[in-house]
């Protein structure tokens, strides 16, 4: 006859873990990946295209800081050139904060997270 309050042969429930002390895991695990995300949007990501003729510089929480824009890169018969360095950057600076946040939270290994 199998225990009250538990499944047959699973030891009491969840692998022998209890629920409080599986909830303190999720607890801790929630506390670290907040401090983690903190530490993630705190940080600066930038990146050059055309080679350094245009410089961007993002916010971890994907908020555009700072662009800058070398004059000999400026041609105003070729606008569109312009207009791609600046996306090719934006994009790459953007790029650098996925990997950061995929490399922070990745650690946590939860299904469906990322």
């Amino acid at each position: 006859m199998a225990k009250r309050g538990g499944f047959p042969g699973m030891g009491g429930g969840f692998g022998g873990m209890n629920i409080n002390q599986l909830m303190k895991e999720a607890k801790k695990m929630q506390s670290e990946m907040e401090k983690s995300q903190e530490e993630l949007v705190s940080k600066e990501f930038d990146a050059t295209a055309g080679g350094g003729a245009i410089y961007v510089k993002v916010t971890g929480a994907k908020e555009l800081k700072e662009i800058t824009i070398k004059k000999e890169v400026v041609d105003p018969e070729d606008v569109e050139m312009l207009q791609d360095l600046i996306i090719t950057c934006v994009n790459e600076a953007l790029r650098k904060v996925d990997s950061a946040q995929a490399a922070s939270l990745g650690k946590y290994n939860i299904p469906g997270l990322m």
